[in-house]
């Protein structure tokens, strides 16, 4: 469904406006700033974070939570919310059984909850919404890597604060290895990209006007690429691997090579799929993440490769990233036939059905009938158990999309609509979209942490107005 008709089924933007903060209500309903023309400027790469000392823990890392000015349309600053200052956060490379301590201290004027997405990781340290770090507090973070190597991200989840906070720029990369990883054939090291993918609507002065009825457009300027509108990126004629996430907080993306350029996706949320698929499209909800590699040997030097989105609205310009192939190079990396088989997660002994719906006249949105309620308990799942969950879309009346995310635990697609799931879709997931109307059916296994854990939507505004449950996990 195309983002403008999930915009029609919402609340009106002039309801929204009506919301906001006096400043903030002006801001909205100034004229944006004028569309940034594509492919002006570079892309840049998220820096690597270092750490700041090794300890008997794990490594240590460092870092703030502030207010931050960043150019991010040329020629003019943004006022952001940044991890140490940078748009998007810095990246962290883990690496499996190395853990990893993260030393987050919060300069912002509110609160911040910062969560490992797609980490298994214990309770205390899973950044849940309830258990944030108050304004100038600092709180360390615990990581102990044991799971297998995966395209990971950072965010802040405090509730109702989130969405804003993550859309005025606290997200990040996290990038898990592995020894299996490390000895396989593909690109690496200045060829290994991660992309963060995203929109913003700017005010003329450049800052951001966050909306909450529609922080991601269709009036945003441009579709930001790791910080940067609509920019271009020079590669060398061999292949690359990109790490693609969704770090919106509802727009959709469905990304691909003008032209008809296939690529070929070796990864998804939970790290590498059994095997490579030839795609011609990546699609990806919020939070959704896919490991592509793109072979540009196949171009003659000098060629301009666009990755456009077909999610976008009828008047929206949908360029997203420029490539320009600009040397050549030797590559000897390749893409093997297969990738490690999924584990068997065994035949489940419980199954669960829920049902995703939305009050769009108040605003409001339920699993099961229920707003989040960070005192009521909705589930109590066993460590050892393997179960099945019905995900349904009852907001089919309402045309509305959701992304639903597991913390915790990674899970397999079985079906949607009773029918199997793209090969896109046959690896391990921490996030799935479900469709108007759709069904879409899951399998988690809960191996090890006890504790308590969230589920929910993750197109912002909805989690944080009530699409999220709590389940307390058991021996």
């Amino acid at each position: 469904m195309k983002r403008r008709n999930f915009l029609k089924a919402g609340v009106t933007a002039g309801a929204a406006v009506a919301l906001l903060p006096g400043p903030l209500a002006r801001a909205a309903t100034a004229s944006p700033a004028a569309p940034a023309q594509s492919f002006t400027v570079p892309m840049s790469v998220p820096p690597v974070l270092r750490p700041s000392a090794s300890t008997s823990d794990g490594l240590l890392y460092t870092m703030t939570m502030a207010e931050t000015s960043v150019e991010v349309l040329p020629g003019r600053l943004t006022r952001l919310r940044t991890f140490n200052g940078q748009f998007p956060g810095p990246t962290i490379l883990a690496k499996r059984g190395q853990p990893v301590i993260i030393r987050q201290t919060n300069k912002l004027s509110v609160p911040t909850a910062v969560h490992l997405h797609g980490g298994h990781v214990a309770s205390r340290d899973d950044g849940f919404p309830t258990d944030t770090i108050p304004p100038g507090d600092t709180r360390d973070y615990y990581y102990p890597n044991a799971q297998p190597a995966a395209s990971l991200w950072y965010h802040d989840h405090a509730h109702h604060q989130e969405a804003e906070n993550v859309f005025r720029g606290l997200a990040g990369s996290y990038l898990l290895t592995d020894e299996y990883e490390d000895q396989l054939p593909l690109p690496r090291d200045e060829y290994d990209i991660p992309l963060l993918i995203r929109g913003g609507r700017f005010a003329p002065s450049g800052n951001l006007i966050y909306d909450a009825d529609d922080p991601d457009g269709p009036d945003h300027p441009a579709v930001l690429v790791n910080g940067r509108p609509r920019p271009y990126f020079q590669v060398a004629a061999r292949k690359y691997r990109f790490r693609i996430a969704n770090v919106a907080n509802h727009q959709l993306f469905g990304l691909r090579l003008r032209g008809g350029g296939g690529m070929v996706q070796i990864g998804s949320d939970g790290g590498l799929l059994p095997e490579p698929v030839d795609v011609s499209e990546v699609r990806l909800s919020p939070a959704e993440r896919a490991d592509v590699v793109i072979d540009f040997s196949r171009y003659p030097l000098g060629s301009r490769i666009v990755l456009e989105n077909t999610e976008a609205c009828e008047d929206e310009c949908p360029d997203v990233l420029r490539f320009d192939v600009v040397r050549p190079a030797q590559d000897t990396s390749r893409i093997p036939d297969r990738f490690l088989p999924l584990e068997d997660y065994g035949p489940p002994v419980v199954e669960r059905r829920f049902v995703l719906t939305s009050d769009v006249r108040n605003n409001r949105h339920f699993i099961n009938g229920k707003e989040f309620d960070a005192d009521r308990i909705d589930i109590r799942p066993k460590v050892g158990n393997t179960e099945v969950w019905t995900i349904v879309n009852g907001d089919a009346a309402h045309r509305i999309p959701h992304s639903f995310h597991t913390h915790l635990e990674r899970f397999k697609v079985l079906d949607r609509n009773g029918r199997r799931p793209p090969a896109s879709e046959s690896g391990l997931k921490d996030t799935v979209a479900i469709s108007p109307g759709e069904t879409v059916r899951i399998k988690v296994r809960f191996h090890d942490y006890t504790g308590r854990y969230v589920y929910h939507c993750h197109i912002m505004e909805h989690n944080g107005t009530g699409m999220m449950g709590q389940m307390e996990i058991e021996r």
